[in-house]
């Protein structure tokens, strides 16, 4: 399974550069919190994935000056040891607020610090300190701002390995998805009975057999309930795939590695020779939004301009819009992508949320329209994920350019 965090931890060297971050954007700390696994931000930041910290703990990163960790007496052995900085120990409620108010105390006056907060809990992936700490921080007359740059910063952007752990996770699932539609036009040619629920079973077979592993199975999704976006197929809804049904899978896996991220991808067949003419027209519509999607980002590259996620889920909405169908695209273009498939980097979104975060060098994103119509009998999602390299967006798998023709 997956790990439950979705970044890589702040490694010691990166100390520096956080501090040279913080004192740029004019902020005099990073307070990380969690208690009991709520804020899994800061669990991965800090590196604290499998450590038994069943209390509160604190870890603050000053702009200038050496990282202190604020941990309950009783779990200081839990605490890794290669964590810079030093430790400090609380036990009751008092001796935590004493310490909360020497460290924050010794802060500049009035003190910006950064913590997993969004202003009216607009990015929920970054609201995830809840209001009685916020209130508590606040209590000793500091600042708190959103982490939301920070976070992007140091824990979302990928490195070399894990682009090329990307790479080979796109090319697993893009050649389990290809046997899993060859394995339908089998069955069909068969006679054989063959139920969404085989087919998923099929495509996690493949994901053990290449190494892979994945948070959930994949959807595979016959007809109408293709018009379900997040539907999961089951024994209580034993499907059987005949000639004449549309097929959507959606597929996702990453390597085993500790850093290893996802790949997440998206593609519709048709069980035929011909598919029905309004099957062909929103499987175009849908297509033609994905890819204007990748055109806005290239534009922009060459232009020498950032986008927002927002400004990519405007460009992919408005088209589907323009052609009649805005109102069965009912979920955000795209989400972030790291060591767990729906990342806390920014997501291309300005339906779901306002997504003013910047689509920086380093980020990775789905962008996957789709165009959902249950009572026909019909829905399409086109999904590919993009890389933002420094010298443009990367697409490293194929893109469905027609209907895929199982037959």
């Amino acid at each position: 399974m997956a790990p439950p965090t979705s970044a890589a931890p702040i490694p010691s060297a990166g100390i520096p550069a956080l501090q040279r971050a913080l004192a740029e954007a004019k902020l005099d700390a990073w307070l990380l919190y969690d208690f009991h696994g709520q804020n899994p931000t800061a669990v991965s930041a800090v590196g604290l994935q499998g450590h038994m910290l069943t209390r509160r703990w604190f870890y603050l990163v000053p702009a200038a000056g050496e990282p202190v960790a604020l941990v309950h007496a009783i779990e200081l052995g839990s605490f890794p040891p290669d964590i810079p900085g030093r430790r400090e120990k609380y036990a009751s409620w008092a001796s935590l607020k004493e310490a909360l108010a020497r460290l924050l105390g010794a802060l500049p006056p009035s003190a910006r610090i950064a913590m997993e907060y969004f202003p009216m809990g607009a990015i929920p992936y970054l609201s995830r300190v809840d209001a009685g700490t916020l209130e508590l921080v606040r209590s000793f007359g500091v600042e708190v701002v959103s982490s939301a740059d920070l976070v992007q910063r140091f824990l979302c952007r990928w490195d070399a390995a894990q682009v090329e752990s990307h790479r080979r996770a796109l090319a697993a699932i893009d050649a389990a998805k290809d046997a899993a539609f060859a394995r339908i036009g089998e069955a069909l040619r068969a006679r054989e009975t063959l139920l969404e629920t085989d087919v998923q079973t099929f495509l996690m077979e493949r994901f053990a057999a290449a190494g892979l592993e994945t948070d959930h199975p994949p959807i595979v999704a016959v007809n109408a309930h293709a018009g379900d976006p997040h539907y999961a197929p089951s024994e209580q809804t034993p499907t059987p795939i005949r000639a004449g049904d549309m097929v959507l899978i959606d597929l996702w896996a990453r390597g085993t590695g500790p850093r290893d991220v996802y790949a997440d991808i998206t593609w519709v067949g048709y069980c035929g020779e011909k598919p029905p003419e309004r099957l062909e027209r929103i499987f175009r519509v849908t297509a033609d939004a994905r890819d204007a999607g990748l055109a806005a980002l290239e534009r922009a590259h060459r232009e020498g301009k950032t986008l927002q996620g927002w400004e990519v889920d405007r460009a992919v909405r408005d088209h589907i819009s323009s052609q009649g169908f805005g109102d069965r695209f009912v979920h955000r273009t795209g989400h972030s992508i790291g060591l767990a498939v729906h990342g806390d980097g920014a997501n291309l979104d300005d339906l779901e949320t306002h997504d003013t975060r910047p689509l920086v060098p380093g980020l990775a994103f789905s962008i996957e329209p789709g165009i959902y119509l249950p009572e026909e009998g019909l829905g399409v999602r086109s999904e590919i994920d993009v890389f933002l390299a420094d010298d443009g967006p990367k697409v490293f798998s194929k893109i469905q350019r027609e209907l895929v023709r199982i037959r």
